[in-house]
């Protein structure tokens, strides 16, 4: 957006020859690419369910529409005018109400009683209308203004930028703001469809019936009295056409008579009415909108762009609206058409026997098979036509971690949803442990490694060095491909935090970005560190913090309890959600226990780091092995605390029962719990772990092996007694007692699997993606993000409220 609003604030200074050199050199090279979607976009040529047909049973419909820019466009409004007359076709004109030029009553009034229509195009024509929700909103009161003054029902805007969301501010019958396919566009995002479609007002509710009701007593009262016109004829002159208004496009509508002014008895009669609409009309509530995409290439795009010399392009997606009874609709410019003897300096003109001799064609080759309506003929007959589904956009998300991408969880759960759902989804991240090529493709997410993973175990100083060597990578690279192909949203996973501005560049091309914090830096830090350095750099931390909260669109914190310190110090609520480490049963879906032995295995898995007390677990393993005496502990990671660890077990002699295993893949994950006997997490509660969330317990639940836990407080926020068995954090006598209990009562054991099996299924990431996936959509299409601070447990809505209040 930003990118969008410096573009059109400096192309008045920009050489004109310059702008369309630059913008032919990029459709060029698109050309290349888009094949497959462009002309014809196969998917676009579905029927809408319950589609009525044309009137009179014609194949297909021609809608004809003109965007007059500038003045040399209105000096051409006439001569085209008479162009289509003499051909026997009828067309909208959309002006500019406050551009380059005045436009005249006198104009608007000879269109009309030429049978013609006119709507409104943008308001200034600068590209600056979307910039903002707000500007927009007040845009709109002086579009309305006008649409009144011209009798107008219908809006296209400048540079066919939209968004069907704001178009509700318009009291318009129809937008014309989109297209079925057009990769050429700025905002190239196409409708994918060749028919009409009624975009509802949110909640509109029992005002769509309201008004479907009104709709259907008008048709009524109509089918006795007006005149009937569906079409016009269209060979030789002929007197202009009356423009039906209200008219309905159900087959079952009389034959189209080649009088323009013939009326008929006919109790299925087409309507016609030439008053303009009524403040009255305007000013009703309104349940929502038709929109109307074209569905031929512009002139602009074809000639200008292209180069092309023909209309064949058009003759092409013609044939193919032709075979899928759809809408042909043409946006043609006047600005850019030369009339014989008004030729002006420059290059981009086209002669207007291109644009007559294409509609003669049509005329000569489908005499009787189509209905030339205008725009607010169509969209007064399609308010029931839902839009036909057909397959969404394809999003392309980038994400940002200074992780191995590939024993992740948080972050694969997010990408392997965007990636199901069909988006291309692109990870930039550290090497991983596993031997991979530096660029692969793991369950549909392509995944670049960059440099390796400093620890923070080391000096401050190694590890900045080596976080800012990833972040200059990762900028490098989000910059390149960020030309390349334009990304829609960046989620960008902390620690470190600044990593959210490895995305700057993306951001000013539009991207939307995510910031994600999976650990509060400053609690980390302060954890690791005291004195009053530590002091000073915990406050830089939280400096850091709020300037990356405020870089990004959207804030997502990894626990409730940590909303308070956020939203405190870094970012309002509203801008903010919660999405803690749901399991995703994706893969972690129950597996069959494959070990046959009488071994009693305890396991950990993940980062060893001190605040993780997997120390404690090691102390209270000769006790437990005293009553218990096949178990052993078995660790599964690498960390910074892992040396720590390994001289801890060699100190106590336990070589034999605890064993340090190196990381695994995600996917190897469920089949290591599957085959182990109880999980335990040992966080201490003095510490970061107090309030820090961890997804192994979930992960230990979904294979239906119990889960000891140290009692924190993040821990009892979301965990009952009746799901864990729960010991003093910190304590390792009672660690060690917790342990022999679940490991010898089997009816303890036997319980706490059943409820950790209903807590997974109640709170899977299954239950949450698709909150998830419609927050990436709202943040890309400018919609409203509600600020999401619940929890799946009826019972911890007020506790959740309390502390995030």
């Amino acid at each position: 957006m930003f990118l969008r609003n410096t573009y059109y604030n400096a192309k008045p200074f920009i050489p004109a020859r310059l702008r369309w050199a630059v913008r032919r050199w990029f459709a060029r090279r698109k050309l290349k690419k888009v094949g497959d979607i462009w002309p014809i976009l196969e998917s676009a040529g579905k029927e809408p369910d319950g589609w009525p047909g044309w009137p009179d049973g014609k194949q297909f419909a021609l809608v004809l529409t003109h965007d007059v820019e500038g003045q040399r466009g209105l000096d051409n409004v006439r001569p085209l005018a008479e162009l289509e007359m003499s051909l026997g076709f009828r067309s909208c004109f959309y002006f500019v109400p406050e551009g380059e030029y005045v436009v005249p009553m006198e104009l608007i009034a000879w269109l009309k009683e030429n049978g013609f229509e006119v709507g409104v195009h943008d308001l200034h024509h600068d590209g600056k209308l979307y910039k903002s929700r707000e500007h927009f909103r007040k845009s709109a009161q002086r579009i309305n203004h006008y649409l009144k003054e011209w009798g107008a029902v219908g809006y296209r805007s400048g540079f066919m930028f939209h968004n069907l969301d704001w178009h509700h501010d318009l009291e318009i019958e129809y937008d014309a703001s989109t297209f079925d396919t057009d990769p050429f566009e700025p905002q190239p995002d196409g409708v994918g469809t060749i028919f009409p479609f009624w975009v509802p007002a949110p909640q509109s509710g029992q005002m769509a019936a309201r008004d479907q009701r009104s709709d259907v007593r008008g048709q009524q009262e109509h089918k006795n009295s007006d005149s009937s016109i569906a079409n016009t004829p269209v060979t030789g002159n002929t007197p202009p056409i009356t423009a039906p208004i209200g008219a309905d496009l159900r087959p079952s509508c009389p034959s189209v008579s080649t009088s323009s002014r013939t009326t008929s008895s006919s109790s299925s009669s087409l309507t016609s009415d030439l008053r303009p609409p009524t403040s009255e009309k305007l000013n009703k509530p309104r349940s929502g909108y038709v929109e109307l995409p074209y569905t031929l290439p512009q002139d602009s795009t074809l000639f200008f762009l292209l180069w092309e010399t023909s209309t064949r392009l058009w003759e092409r997606k013609l044939d193919w609206i032709v075979a899928h009874g759809g809408m042909a609709l043409l946006n043609a410019h006047p600005d850019y058409m030369v009339f014989p003897g008004t030729r002006s300096p420059g290059n981009n003109q086209i002669e207007s026997s291109h644009y007559g001799e294409f509609l003669a064609d049509i005329a000569a080759r489908f005499r009787d098979q189509f209905a030339n309506l205008l725009p607010r003929q169509v969209a007064r007959g399609s308010r029931s036509i839902q839009r036909t589904p057909c397959p969404r956009r394809s999003r392309r998300i980038g994400m940002v971690t200074y992780s191995d991408y590939e024993t992740d969880n948080r972050v694969r759960r997010y990408a392997e949803s965007l990636a199901r759902r069909g988006d291309h989804v692109e990870v930039l991240a550290v090497q991983g442990s596993f031997g991979r090529s530096r660029k692969s493709t793991l369950n549909g997410v392509h995944v670049t490694q960059l440099s390796r993973k400093a620890s923070l175990r080391g000096s401050i100083l190694a590890y900045f060095i080596k976080v800012s060597r990833f972040f200059l990578q990762v900028s490098g690279a989000l910059t390149f491909r960020t030309f390349r192909d334009r990304y829609d949203l960046i989620h960008v996973h902390n620690m470190p935090d600044f990593l959210v501005f490895t995305a700057w560049m993306a951001r000013l091309r539009g991207a939307r970005l995510i910031l994600d914090l999976h650990d509060l830096v400053p609690e980390l830090f302060a954890d690791k560190t005291t004195g009053l350095k530590a002091r000073i750099a915990a406050g830089l931390l939280r400096l850091e913090e709020r300037l990356s909260a405020a870089f990004a669109h959207h804030v997502i914190i990894s626990n409730h309890l940590w909303v308070k310190e956020v939203t405190g110090r870094s970012i309002e609520r509203e801008k903010c959600s919660v999405f803690i480490n749901n399991v995703d049963s994706e893969n972690f879906h129950p597996r069959q226990r494959t070990r046959l032995d009488d071994r009693r295995i305890i396991l950990f898995h993940g980062s060893l780091s001190q605040h993780q007390g997997v120390d404690l677990v090691i102390r209270a393993m000769p006790a437990v092995r005293s009553i218990v005496p096949r178990s052993e502990f078995h660790i599964y990671g690498s960390g910074s605390f892992e040396e720590d660890l390994r001289f801890l077990i060699r100190e106590l002699s336990l070589e034999n029962i605890v064993r340090i295993h190196p990381p695994v893949p995600l996917e190897r994950i469920p089949d290591l719990i599957a085959n182990a006997d109880v999980g335990v997490v040992a966080k201490r509660a003095d510490s970061f772990g107090n309030r820090a969330y961890s997804t192994k317990i979930m992960e230990f639940m979904s294979q239906g092996i119990p889960v000891v836990l140290s009692r924190t407080e993040i821990d009892q926020f979301y965990f009952s007694e009746d799901e864990v068995r729960f010991f003093e954090s910190g304590n390792v006598a009672e660690l060690g007692a917790a342990l022999v209990e679940v490991l010898t009562d089997g009816s303890l054991a036997s319980r706490l699997s059943e409820s950790g099996r209903a807590h997974v299924a109640a709170h899977s990431w299954t239950k949450r993606q698709e909150t998830y996936l419609e927050l990436v959509d709202n943040l890309i299409d400018d919609r409203l993000v509600k600020s999401d601070l619940s929890y799946l447990r009826p019972q911890l809505l007020q506790e959740t409220a309390d502390v995030a209040n």
